[in-house]
């Protein structure tokens, strides 16, 4: 997710190691935004809020962009199936093209019926 124009981005290690001395430690905000160099004075507050909510899960590395749009269980059958048909029909044409090329299956003996 793009951020702001100017807006910077933090490492994994960074917002882990603030957590710690936050927590564990007992540095206020106001510390950590200056050992850090942080701009933004509310980042440690969303980052504790972010920590709260999902735990060790934030510090790891989720994909980017959009998610793919899931298909339902119908639509994917139904698609499947009309894949499958063209298939057959296509495997068909090929078939009776390779059996042409061979003379195979169209000769006019096996229509009168021989003996």
């Amino acid at each position: 997710m793009a951020g702001k124009k100017g807006m910077k981005h933090y490492p994994n290690w960074m917002k882990k190691r603030a957590i710690e001395l936050y927590l564990q430690e007992g540095w206020n905000s106001a510390e950590i935004i200056e050992y850090f160099e942080i701009r933004d004075p509310n980042r440690i507050c969303n980052w504790m809020a972010q920590y709260r909510k999902e735990g060790e899960a934030m510090f790891e590395d989720k994909p980017k962009g959009r998610r793919p749009k899931k298909e339902n269980t119908q639509a994917y059958i139904a698609r499947l199936e009309m894949e499958l048909d063209l298939l057959k029909k296509f495997h068909t044409e090929l078939r009776q093209g390779s059996l042409a090329k061979r003379n195979i299956g169209l000769s006019k003996n096996s229509e009168e019926g021989t003996k």
